[in-house]
């Protein structure tokens, strides 16, 4: 058992002050370049406004007052025009170096345990009927994957999500450590990430982009197309005809009516192209930048090349055939400028621009789900790397077939300051199956619960563990930390807990064993069929193979150890009440309790007991 290793009074262990450094000086950096920016943007705008001044006053002195030549104008509306496109570069590097300062701020943040209530919180993810996501803090503010989660898209954060609730295998988990270990030193790639990404998180909707992608064709085959481009040809033929040769109106009036009643023929079917592609283009233009900057990273990582397999599954980057489509787009839109609409309208240029988006959906559209769901991995991996970079001292777990088994030296709860983390040794599997924790309030017996199922979670993401060393075996997780009533469903909070003891039961049928994290098991009943039901809860779970710990500050429960006769241990918590407070060493001892602070605790807060 040990103590957290503290070197300063900040907590921070030497290992991570390095990159804590690198963080604060490029967030000073940062903020320079946007300030820099920002004032150079500002003074464009006044030069911009000043144009425009200019230009209304040799306005009114060229027309009202006739004192000037109108082409006095002609240099003005020059340095206006030269202006205004130089200002929105200028406004893009200002936004693209405040989001880089705020991507290392949050950094910053969280080497000082500053995070908490900054990040994304995932409350969408928590299910609570899981049987252990809001057990063990894993979605919401101050959570785990608040912590951990630097994902800038849907499909990344959705992945992380689904690491933390599905236990992964061995071989995804080597996987991930290898992947993990490349990209822990690339802090630029993580930047640019971040950048790209910030515009995709409210952007894109991964789910209706792949449903667009794999829905039917709206104009199958070929024939539909030739028709519109031979009409396209006619119709340019008779306009030039008209204009220069001479063969006068009828054959252009012709062939107009021809084409209108073929667009009209297909208005319909064009409309449901258009207005589709008006919602997702731009979220797969989002989505072609940052996959551009994924195919430009060299990677060696086994796990890494097979996803950018993934996005070169047709023998070329995923990011070519999004800029096909943006250049189809963005063809598409001229037909709106006043001056191209009337040739617009001759070359059916809506209507073969439909057809050309909708063959590229038919073509392409079945890969989206694809590029989503590796682009997700990728930046899951990344926040997987950010955590393990600022964390360097946490050591990756050592997953090991066999049995049951959880092992491990000086471990802590990953979310608690080290300042203030406390570690102790937990040994489950083998001759002690399972651990009957006493103590009093407070003592420490429900963060004990919560440090083992974190590292378990942890492990199986395929993140390093808050330890000196973790040997764990694959296993299934439940516990029973947060169960609450429901006056909606009618349920008791003694009625909630057994209906979520009997689902982690179930999970004992395994495979894999399971690993059992009971809070005050039975609490809601009198003590006589508590210790009764959970003796039997015990016993039955260690028959199946399964490990846990049970806490409880019913000493009468404590006894269920000498009666199972051998598979469970005691431990407990001990504190001590001096000058009118209660002080707690949070550190885990063998045997029971023998004393209980509540009453001492009561007479704390005024009760006259």
């Amino acid at each position: 058992m040990m103590g957290c290793d503290v070197p300063n009074d900040a907590g921070e262990r030497p290992a991570s002050a390095g990159l804590r450094a690198e963080y604060g000086r490029r967030l000073e950096d940062r903020r320079a370049a946007q300030a820099r920016w920002s004032k150079l943007e500002g003074r464009v705008a006044d030069a911009r406004l000043a144009a425009f001044a200019a230009a209304l006053a040799v306005g009114f002195l060229a027309f009202w007052l006739r004192r000037v030549g109108p082409l006095w104008l002609a240099p003005i509306g020059v340095a206006f025009l030269a202006l205004v496109l130089v200002h929105e570069p200028l406004r893009r590097r200002s936004r693209r170096m405040a989001r880089a300062a705020e991507f290392y701020s949050r950094g910053v943040d969280r080497m000082a345990d500053r995070w908490a209530g900054k990040g994304v919180a995932g409350l969408h993810f928590l299910d609570l009927d899981h049987p252990y996501a809001a057990d063990l803090d894993l979605f919401g503010v101050g959570s785990l994957f608040e912590r951990l989660c630097t994902a800038r898209t849907r499909s990344g954060e959705d992945t992380l999500a689904g690491w933390l609730l599905r236990p992964s295998t061995p071989a995804q988990i080597a996987g991930r450590h290898e992947a993990v270990d490349e990209l822990r030193p690339r802090l630029d790639l993580r930047e640019d990430l971040e950048l790209l990404g910030a515009d995709v998180r409210s952007g894109i909707d991964p789910e209706a982009l792949a449903a667009w992608g794999r829905s039917p064709r709206v104009f199958p085959g070929r024939a539909l197309r030739v028709a519109a481009a031979t009409l396209a040809a006619a119709g340019a033929l008779a306009l030039i005809g008209w204009a220069f040769l001479g063969t006068g109106l009828l054959p252009l009036a012709a062939v107009l009516a021809v084409e209108w009643a073929f667009a009209y023929a297909l208005s319909g079917r064009a409309r449901r192209v258009l207005e589709a592609v008006d919602r997702r283009a731009q979220d797969l233009v989002l989505l072609g930048a940052l996959l551009d900057r994924l195919e430009r990273e060299p990677f060696r990582a086994a796990r890494l090349g097979q996803l950018r397999m993934a996005l070169e599954a047709r023998g070329r980057p995923a990011s070519e055939p999004i800029r096909r489509l943006a250049r189809l787009v963005h063809l598409l839109d001229a037909r709106r400028n006043q001056l191209l609409a009337p040739f617009a309208a001759v070359l059916l240029w809506g209507t073969q621009f439909a057809m050309a988006i909708d063959a590229w959906r038919g073509e392409e559209g079945p890969a989206i789900a694809d590029w989503l769901a590796a682009m997700g991995e990728f930046e899951a991996l990344c926040a997987l790397a950010a955590y393990a970079a600022e964390n360097p001292e946490d050591p990756w777990p050592e997953v090991v077939p066999g049995g049951a088994r959880f092992e491990a030296r000086a471990i802590g709860h990953p979310l608690i300051p080290a300042a203030k983390c406390v570690r102790n040794d937990v040994e489950l599997g083998g001759e002690a199956r399972a651990l009957v924790v006493s103590g009093s309030n407070m003592s420490g017996k429900s963060t004990l619960l919560r440090t083992v199922g974190v590292a378990a979670v942890m492990s199986f993401a395929g993140l390093p563990v808050r330890a000196a060393g973790l040997r764990i075996s694959p296993l299934s997780i439940g516990a029973t930390l947060r169960i609450q009533d429901s006056l909606q469903a009618g349920k008791s909070r003694f009625f909630a807990e057994i209906t979520r003891v009997r689902q982690v039961v179930g999970l004992a049928a395994g495979p894999p064993p399971l690993l059992f994290l009971f809070d005050e098991i039975f609490h809601g009943t009198n003590s006589h069929d508590r210790t009764i039901g959970a003796e039997a809860v015990l016993r039955g779970l260690i028959d199946r193979g399964a490990i846990g710990l049970i806490t409880t500050h019913d000493l009468a429960l404590a006894a269920i150890v000498d009666r199972i006769g051998g598979g469970a241990r005691n431990v407990h918590f001990e504190d001590r009440f001096e000058g009118g407070r209660m002080h707690f060493d949070y550190t885990m001892r063998p045997g029971v309790v023998e004393h209980s602070n509540a009453l001492a605790l009561m007479r704390a807060v005024g009760l006259d007991v």
